[in-house]
């Protein structure tokens, strides 16, 4: 599996890491508990089998062109009842229009995670994973009601099969 992810500038990247902090602190499922280098805040945008040929040319180009990309979080939710602790994110015209541009890099992608696409897709930063939502309203206490701004800066691709990201702007 191939995804594409913005991340996070740095100061929005250190709210969200203090976040994973003070949910580890309190005995609550957190992110800071995963240790792998490649652990860090990001949305994603797409999820697909393998990037088609020229994909990571035309993304790196459409990156390059794009970003930095102003983004305001909003309130931490749990998704699905029983599923991840997340921070949405504020859907802007720019970031739904940079979404939508990289569906279109990958339509001749196979393997689409559904969830990702245009019409289902819930931007959000995760804080956790397999969170339950009895334990939402001490998340919420925890991570203080803080509504973070900043920007995505950059953009990446994880390759589920080693583990490894590879780096989809140029000029950052």
């Amino acid at each position: 599996m191939r995804t594409v992810e913005l991340v996070c500038s740095p100061g929005l990247e250190i709210a969200v890491r203090a976040v994973w902090d003070r949910l580890a602190a309190a005995g609550l499922p957190s992110l800071a508990r995963n240790v792998h280098p490649t652990n860090r805040p990001h949305l994603t945008l797409a999820a697909v089998d393998e990037f088609p040929p020229g994909a990571e040319h035309r993304l790196a180009d459409l990156f390059d062109a794009a970003l930095p990309v102003p983004v305001a979080l909003d309130r931490v939710v749990v998704l699905d009842g029983s599923a991840p602790l997340v921070w949405l994110v504020r859907p802007t015209p720019g970031l739904t229009a940079l979404h939508a541009a990289v569906w279109d890099v990958l339509a001749e992608a196979d393997g689409h995670r559904p969830w990702h696409a245009p019409d289902a897709w819930v931007p959000h930063l995760s804080l956790a994973l397999r969170f339950r939502n009895a334990d939402l309203r001490l998340a919420r206490a925890v991570a203080g009601g803080q509504r973070p701004t900043g920007a995505f800066d950059a953009a990446r691709s994880y390759d589920g099969t080693d583990r490894s990201v590879t780096s989809l702007t140029r000029h950052r």
